[in-house]
């Protein structure tokens, strides 16, 4: 884990995002304390969302589309 000053990590934000990139966590300190810690995402496994074809598929639309009707809706309101 890499450790750098508040002035530090403000000239090098590009190098501990790429670092965080990579892998590896940054903490960062102001005045000896630490203050905050830069670290990789980690994708949850397993949680993916719900494939939504079938539920899509299923929907029957009548009618003018709603981009339609809202943009009717405000033309008539102008005038």
């Amino acid at each position: 884990m890499n450790r750098l000053n508040m002035r530090e990590a403000r000239r090098r934000f590009s190098e501990i995002v790429d670092a965080a990139q990579r892998g590896r966590s940054t903490v960062i300190t102001r005045r000896g304390r630490q203050v905050a810690r830069v670290d990789p995402i980690i994708p949850a496994e397993g949680k993916r969302l719900p494939d939504l074809s079938d539920f899509r598929s299923s929907i029957k639309i009548k009618g003018k589309p709603l981009s339609q009707t809202v943009i009717d809706r405000r033309r008539e309101g102008r005038y």
